[in-house]
């Protein structure tokens, strides 16, 4: 097994620390206990396979790094019914402070999704809608019935609305974006990817939504300059024929001339279009 399981495949036995040798603080051991994922005062059984990991995540990633893929599986949160204080070692029922030494096992605590975390920073929140905990402050969100999740409250009347866009795979790493710990960006067509890999697309001149293919970003100074290239790059004549063309940014179509840079819509201005025709004669120049 991974890290943050148990060595054996039996069961864990826990061997419960005498109470009276702890501090009675609340406070005791803060952010002294955890994983890469989070700070907190515990470790959980995991009801699948009756072992203990740091966190859900720790879990997920041990059991999905199994050999045998018919093994393989995540861990259902809600599903989490024992604990195991990090302080005194004890075994007990889901809840914020630890039954046998008093120490508060998580400052932040959701009894729903068995969820714990000493860095209150994030300022969690327990989404109804979504069904699960969010970060970044209850105040800054707002959840969008059609779409199905929780979005900034800045794109509030500002989004294209997508049935259930994030209980999706992100369209780049292919990791389920609904209750992924990374921060995901809404693009302006309504698609959802992670931040980390709308960066680098971006970076990369990749400007393009991998789904639908319609612009991510304001391309209008980049169109602009296509234009001037444009009108300084005249085609040869044997290249002077009409092409039909389909702007992925407003879905329709345009006959234009032929030109190597690209093809412009004449509905949107775009030039994130495509060529759905082969050419046709050679339009003459008059004298």
């Amino acid at each position: 097994m991974g890290a943050g399981a148990s060595a054996s495949l039996r069961p864990d036995s826990i061997e419960t620390c005498d109470s009276s040798t702890f501090p009675k603080d609340k406070d005791f051991g803060k952010f002294q206990f955890g994983c890469e994922h989070y700070r907190r005062r515990c470790t959980i059984r995991a009801p699948c396979c009756n072992l203990i990991f740091p966190c859900r995540h720790c879990h997920n990633e041990t059991a999905n790094s199994l050999p045998d893929p018919k093994e393989r599986h995540d861990l259902v949160r809600k599903n989490v019914k024992q604990v195991v204080c990090s302080i005194c070692q004890t075994e007990q029922e889901v809840a914020q402070f630890c039954s046998n030494c008093g120490v508060c096992m998580g400052d932040y605590f959701c009894d729903l999704c068995k969820f714990f975390d000493d860095d209150t920073s994030k300022k969690q929140f327990h989404c109804d809608d979504c069904g699960i905990c969010r970060v970044g402050g209850r105040d800054k969100f707002f959840h969008c019935q059609n779409c199905g999740a929780c979005y900034s409250t800045d794109l509030r009347d500002k989004h294209s609305c997508i049935e259930n866009s994030t209980k999706n795979s992100c369209p780049v790493c292919y990791e389920y974006l609904f209750d992924s710990v990374k921060v995901a960006h809404v693009l302006s067509c309504g698609h959802t990817m992670h931040m980390d890999c709308f960066n680098p697309m971006i970076n990369n001149n990749q400007y393009r939504c991998p789904i639908c293919s319609k612009s991510m970003v304001d391309m209008s100074s980049s169109w602009q300059l296509l234009d001037l290239e444009i009108s300084l790059t005249k085609m040869p004549v044997e290249y002077n024929f009409e092409v039909a063309i389909l702007c992925n940014d407003c879905n329709k179509g345009s006959k234009v001339m032929f030109h190597i840079l690209g093809h412009k819509c004449e509905h949107c201005g775009s030039y994130n279009t495509r060529q759905i025709s082969t050419p046709q004669d050679p339009v003459c120049e008059t004298e």
